[in-house]
């Protein structure tokens, strides 16, 4: 965290705004401030920022954030007008130009867009821009939404190839328990999945985003996954967190960076359905990395075409892998539990090649 060249910082809409007034600004120059010293002692940050539908409650009057699609859209619309002003008044004060980037899903899961995304973020930073980023909530639906900007600042890391990844919120540290009831314990470090079995995960204190920390977890997970370090922490601890490094919890990255395409494959890509597989091919696909024969598959859903990426189910339902499939939808019933030397000859490739198959981490 401390040596990283490029740094992904991502604030929640809760760190940035209140229920009754809004954007806070002191709490904005603040997060400003910290990124600032950052960025003037020579690393590149790209800012994913929520807070554009909480910065459109108090103008619109409406008495809490919206749970309809066209009223978060509407407020949202107002919002990002004060937000984005608000960062290029802030960021003025240290001769900083922002740059916004508003994102759909479809910019990051379409691999042409994704190329787009990705040389307009490179020049930015080329040029001494701050990239200020958030998902386009005046033109998303319910189709093509983040859900939330967890989610999408770990796909920005990756796309930026940043160094490491910073998330900042209401919630200072993951915890063992539910840390308003008492008794509970900071985790300091998560060096894998496996080091979240049996905790609960709950909800931010804030009813302003729509991330819990369930969702900062799941991004924690995908970036570490992709090769990227990240520290969860308080956004009121936003200074300690960019320079010493010393608060929240980290989450270890794996030992080797994901190629861009594979990262794409595993984390960003639209499934188009699954194929669901037997214990032996559970066992060849994760542990062994091999590819995907009918004879491990046991049931196909979905309306996919080759070409298609599908999850690859275990028997406890879990999606334990990504891949490009070399089949139709219509074709694989038939050929489900055959071995290769019982199908037709022009159907004794692999179902999903190695080479295009991406495990994951539960």
């Amino acid at each position: 965290m401390v040596s990283a060249q490029t740094l992904v910082v991502k604030v929640g809409s809760s760190a940035l705004t209140t229920a009754e007034d809004g954007l806070d600004r002191s709490r904005l120059d603040a997060l400003v401030d910290a990124v600032a010293g950052r960025i003037k002692a020579g690393t590149k940050v790209v800012l994913v920022s929520s807070g554009a539908i909480g910065a459109g409650i108090s103008p619109l009057s409406l008495p809490s954030r919206p749970r309809d699609l066209a009223t978060q859209q509407a407020a949202a619309s107002v919002g990002q007008l004060a937000l984005a002003h608000a960062y290029v008044e802030s960021f003025g004060r240290y001769g900083l130009t922002v740059g916004q980037v508003l994102l759909t899903a479809d910019d990051v899961v379409r691999r042409a867009h994704y190329r787009n995304a990705q040389r307009t973020f490179s020049r930015l930073l080329a040029l001494g821009a701050v990239p200020v980023v958030n998902e386009n909530d005046t033109v998303a639906t319910e189709e093509i939404r983040f859900g939330d900007n967890d989610r999408l600042a770990a796909l920005v890391a990756h796309l930026v190839r940043a160094d490491a990844l910073v998330l900042l919120s209401d919630v200072d540290a993951l915890y063992d328990g539910d840390p308003r009831k008492g008794a509970t314990r900071a985790i300091s470090e998560v060096r894998s999945a496996k080091d979240l079995e049996g905790l609960h995960v709950g909800m931010s204190s804030s009813g302003l985003g729509t991330g819990g920390m369930k969702s900062k977890v799941a991004a924690a997970l995908t970036a570490a996954a992709g090769g990227i370090p990240v520290l969860l922490a308080a956004a009121v601890s936003a200074e300690r967190a960019l320079t010493s490094a010393d608060v929240g919890t980290a989450f270890a990255a794996r030992k080797s960076r994901l190629p861009a395409r594979r990262f794409w494959l595993g984390y960003a890509a639209d499934s188009a359905g699954r194929l669901h597989l037997d214990d032996g091919a559970v066992t060849a696909v994760v542990e062994r990395r091999r590819s995907l024969l009918a004879a491990g598959i046991t049931g196909v859903d979905g309306g996919f075409v080759a070409g298609d990426v599908v999850d690859l189910v275990d028997p406890r339902q879990r999606v334990i892998a990504r891949g490009v499939v070399a089949y139709d939808a219509s074709e694989l019933p038939r050929m489900i539990g055959r071995s290769t030397h019982e199908l037709p000859e022009e159907q004794r490739r692999e179902v999903v090649h190695a080479d295009d198959l991406v495990p994951l981490a539960h």
